[in-house]
């Protein structure tokens, strides 16, 4: 494998250089360095090059509309969310859901968990499908993770 295709395997393994790339906000040197895979000077080359060729991160500017519930948690019937045989719905739990709805994918749902994580909020269980994304987290951390997901569907 040449060093160029290791360098961008590199990358795909790790997304947060891969988005980083995209956005144009990776500093080439560190980069290289932190992915060990040859000279550091030819892995910079070829991180250059790689990035020329990626698509630019886009802003999102989606349709989305995110509301919350409290006393969320395992339930039987009219669930938020199901996950294998477990239903989570309101009706006394000790969960919020954040419940984003519109033109929701799985790409909001992973930046949504990536700036959750960046808050330091627990999340219990988060899910997307047609036209709902769904995220659990503790009670006390319901406003601040609807804050969070609706900065995350701005951008």
């Amino acid at each position: 494998m040449s060093l160029a295709a290791e360098t961008r395997r590199a990358v795909r393994n790790d997304p947060f250089l891969y988005e980083g790339l995209r956005a144009g906000v990776l500093n080439y040197s560190a980069a290289a360095r932190y992915l060990d895979v040859g000279d550091t000077e030819a892995v910079v080359a070829a991180l250059r090059r790689y990035a020329e060729e990626l698509p630019d991160h886009e802003a999102t500017d989606a349709d989305v509309r995110v509301t919350m519930e409290s006393g969320v948690g395992p339930a039987d019937g009219d669930p938020l969310l199901v996950v294998g045989d477990t239903e989570l719905a309101s009706g006394g739990g000790d969960w919020t859901a954040v419940v984003a709805t519109g033109e929701v994918s799985p790409r909001l749902l992973r930046d949504a968990l990536g700036r959750l994580d960046a808050e330091d909020i627990a999340v219990e269980a988060a899910a997307v499908a047609a036209a709902s994304l769904v995220v659990v987290v503790g009670r006390r951390d319901g406003a601040d993770a609807v804050r969070a997901v609706e900065g995350v569907a701005e951008r």
